[in-house]
């Protein structure tokens, strides 16, 4: 990226750091909890997925465009149930090699806290080693239940690699509170993400919601604003003029 002086819309002048953007290696993490077979609300065939088979959708849909944007660009994949489990641990580009990382995804039939130390720890020793290579690590938490809060033990000061969170729940009940669980989610994006970590939750069960998440991942954590910021993609209503009505066959996006 290259750096200089411009003058933006209002007089104001802003300069652009030059900045190198590091090539990525990405691992994701798919929670297998039982709760990853709950279905999601039918698409426009009839048939309704589960959160898991949705996920993989997903996870293949980035991938995809990730590679298109770079592709050198490099994935892993890992599982999260008590604690975090590689699937496939090489770094690479291969999307036949994620297919086949995707067969050895499946539920599991405990249920319990996620300790998510050991992702901690797990990404904290390849950052190391994509940071000798000149790229950086990132990771990319699919997190699925309603009520049980994650748990972890990480330093405070240590902050090597980047982490995202899709957050995939229940509605709010008497037997779950998301709100809480995504607060534990945030504050563990918080203590360990390098740059900035983006957190995206629905509640809805909508295929369309989660592949337009994980879409919005595809930025590059050393080219984001801050997720304060971000509202994309935004609602049509939000686009119009004030003296415009939405006609009936409008389609409004809403942010979850």
């Amino acid at each position: 990226m290259e750096g200089g002086e411009r003058v933006g819309s209002g007089g104001t002048r802003y300069t652009l750091r030059p900045e190198r953007i590091s090539n990525e290696d990405i691992l994701f993490c798919v929670d297998v909890d039982p709760e990853c077979v709950s279905e999601m609300r039918p698409g426009p065939n009839g048939r309704a997925l589960t959160r898991l088979e949705s996920v993989k959708q997903a996870i293949l849909l980035f991938i995809n465009a990730k590679l298109t944007i770079n592709p050198e660009h490099r994935f892993a994949f890992s599982v999260l149930s008590k604690s975090a489990s590689w699937i496939r641990k090489e770094f690479n580009s291969d999307v036949e090699s994620a297919k086949a990382a995707f067969r050895a995804m499946y539920a599991t039939s405990s249920t319990g806290h996620a300790d998510l130390t050991t992702l901690f720890r797990m990404a904290a020793h390849e950052a190391k080693k994509s940071r000798v290579q000149k790229r950086i690590l990132r990771v990319i938490l699919i997190y699925c239940r309603s009520s049980l809060q994650p748990q972890h033990q990480w330093p405070v000061n240590q902050k090597i690699f980047t982490m995202d969170v899709l957050y995939l729940h229940d509605k709010p009940g008497p037997d779950n509170c998301p709100q809480l669980v995504y607060d534990k989610l945030v504050e563990a994006l918080e203590h360990v993400t390098e740059f900035e970590g983006y957190i995206l939750e629905s509640g809805q069960g909508l295929s369309r919601t989660l592949f337009r998440h994980m879409s919005m991942l595809l930025s590059h954590p050393q080219q984001r604003c801050s997720q304060d910021y971000l509202d994309i993609p935004r609602s049509i209503a939000k686009r119009l003029p004030a003296d415009s009505t939405p006609s009936d066959d409008s389609i409004s996006v809403s942010s979850q």
